[in-house]
């Protein structure tokens, strides 16, 4: 709600009459109950005590006083120690009058600070997947939600492109790729080199049944098969710089490279600034060697590095293995550095799964202890999992939801769902019938990932997700392009001047779409502060739902009467501007036409 004008006028009230200094944080707004009249209403037991009167007296008395030295409200009731005031019409259509001429209304000015937000954190031995989908567009999400609360944002990504799970993809396809590319297979790159990754994993199973057979047991298989053996004799010689297996490395990490690209190119994200482990692990490993030397870590006899924790009620972590290979944790700590070498950061936000607490834990200490006094200061962005109801849709590992294979299938359903609705469009070619269908499609997908609170565990139901009624994506698209075809064929958006002069009163309908318009400032702050998309997929829900009420009762073109119809084609064209930032901020765009 948005009725800062109350507070000097309610201050100055129980200064008056009960000789009360208050604050503000003694004021206590709330919306009306709808079955009491008014739209906002003041608790008064706070001031009861210095009033020395029945809770009803002093909300009678302060209604008074408000209404007596106030132009914005009409009149009041009192119940018990509740105040319900009525903002005068004239109030609401000056809020109308300031919403519509307004093109950045609801977001905030620049606040000098810098905000860094990490999402994505691929690896380079498979493609994009379900869990990456809800990662991807949380953190693209929560980027453009601060950016509109005054930050300037940095989306950043890591990527994992060294280890041992990519020279496992590296020697499957030395060992049987027979020189297959993307471009002879006709297959994607991180496409390619997940297949890789998944005929390793089948080799590998197969030698460690063979040594069971000649009585292993399975953990001195695992140890002993000769791939994983080859596959760790890898990367020793990749961290040694070897030219043969670098130059292998960056070919098959460049055909993923172009993968992930169309991937974020049809998810509709991007970066400002992309980090590599390749180059942040020797960072890290520099940190870990300095921390060893001023006896902030330990060396074990194998030759492993470790970080003792147990003070600190956590346990003992490995960041140097016992070969000098860095681990997750050495490279974290060497981006860390990296980044606040580059960027005067005032925030720093890792989105990361739920799965990854006790790690941003370790790395807030470690990063402390070696120093740096931002390393109490990261905020670990903490999400749930995400699964589909049949556990997994086409996939080409068959064990996880491919993001190319989810974001296609949504495009398709919605173009299959829209057809009939598409085809009662004049003139459609099919390149826009193409492009609705992209919008819709990924809309679906977006906003029902998105509505969810985004620290839960959810379900993606793609069916659900692409109906055009109740709370999804293509209802809201819809409703704003049925605005755009009211304002369309209204030639012109009526002089905002001409809709608010207040000639009658505004019907309860008009009222409540104001009054949510009005709202939407506030909706920003609150998914800015507590990093939440959600947020603003309720509030759009739920200002879609009032414009689509009011559209069923009320005429907007057929009005006779010029001022009242102008009123109503400033309002309509101002809720089509406010679902279209809303959603703006959630990445997800508005087709003209439906």
């Amino acid at each position: 709600m948005n009725y800062q004008f109350l507070y000097p006028i309610i201050l100055a009230a129980v200064k008056e009459l009960y000789g009360l200094e208050a604050t503000e944080a003694m004021i206590q707004l709330q919306k009306t109950r709808p079955e009491f009249e008014g739209q906002v209403t003041v608790v008064v037991f706070p001031f009861v005590k210095a009033a020395r009167k029945a809770p009803v007296q002093v909300a009678q008395e302060i209604g008074e006083y408000i209404v007596k030295n106030s132009t914005e409200i009409e009149k009041f009731n009192a119940v018990q120690g509740f105040l319900n005031l009525s903002v005068a019409t004239s109030y609401w259509l000056h809020q109308l009058e300031t919403i519509a001429g307004d093109e950045k209304y609801g977001f905030q000015a620049a606040n000098g600070k810098l905000m860094m937000v990490e999402y994505s954190s691929p690896n380079t031995n498979k493609p994009l997947h379900l869990g990456h989908v809800r990662n991807n567009l949380l953190g693209y999400a929560i980027a453009k939600i601060e950016e509109a609360n005054g930050w300037k944002v940095v989306k950043t990504n890591i990527v994992n492109d060294r280890g041992i799970h990519i020279c496992k993809s590296m020697l499957a396809w030395q060992k049987f790729g027979n020189g297959e590319t993307p471009e002879s297979s006709g297959k994607k790159g991180d496409h390619l080199i997940g297949d890789y990754y998944v005929r390793f994993d089948k080799e590998y199973k197969k030698q460690i049944e063979e040594l069971k057979a000649q009585g292993m047991n399975e953990e001195e298989a695992k140890k002993e098969a000769p791939l994983i053996k080859e596959a760790q004799a890898m990367l020793l010689k990749w961290e040694q710089g070897d030219p043969e297996v670098r130059a292998l490395w960056k070919q098959m990490n460049d055909w993923v490279y172009a993968g992930f690209d169309e991937t974020y190119k049809q998810m509709g994200v991007g970066f400002d600034k992309i980090y590599y482990e390749s180059n942040t692990y020797l960072e890290g490993k520099e940190e870990v060697e300095r921390g060893l030397e001023e006896g902030l870590f330990y060396r074990r006899p194998d030759g492993s590095v470790w970080a003792d924790l147990t003070k600190d009620g956590l346990d003992e972590k490995l960041l140097l293995r016992s070969d000098g290979t860095s681990v997750y944790m050495t490279q974290d700590i060497g981006t860390a550095k990296l980044r606040f070498q580059d960027y005067p950061i005032d925030k720093m936000v890792y989105v990361v799964g739920n799965e990854q607490e006790y790690h941003f834990k370790v790395l807030s200490i470690l990063l402390d202890r070696l120093g740096f006094p931002f390393g109490k200061e990261l905020v670990h962005f903490s999400y749930g999992m995400v699964e589909l109801p049949n556990g997994k849709m086409k996939s080409r590992e068959g064990t996880v939801v491919d993001a190319d294979d989810l974001m296609e299938k949504m495009i398709d359903d919605a173009r299959a769902i829209s057809r009939d609705k598409v085809n009662t469009l004049p003139d459609v070619t099919e390149e826009e019938a193409n492009e609705i269908a992209r919008k819709v499609g990924l809309g679906a997908l977006k906003y029902f990932i998105l509505k969810v609170d985004p620290r839960k565990n959810m379900l993606f139901n793609p069916e659900e997700s692409i109906d055009f009624n109740g709370n999804t994506g293509p209802f809201i698209q819809y409703t704003y392009a049925r605005i755009q075809s009211v304002l369309r064929k209204a030639a012109a958006v009526s002089p905002v001047t001409a809709a608010v002069q207040p000639l009658r009163p505004i019907n309860s309908k008009e009222l409540a779409l104001i009054q949510r318009l009005t709202e939407f400032p506030a909706a920003v702050k609150q998914a800015g502060d507590d990093f939440s998309p959600a947020v603003l997929c309720n509030y759009a829900y739920a200002l879609a739902c009032d414009f689509n009420s009011f559209y069923h009762d009320y005429s907007i073109l057929n009005e006779t009467d010029e001022a009242i119809r102008a009123l109503r084609i400033t309002l309509s064209a101002s809720v089509a501007k406010v679902l279209r930032s809303a959603f703006s901020l959630l990445g997800i765009e508005m087709p003209e036409r439906m």
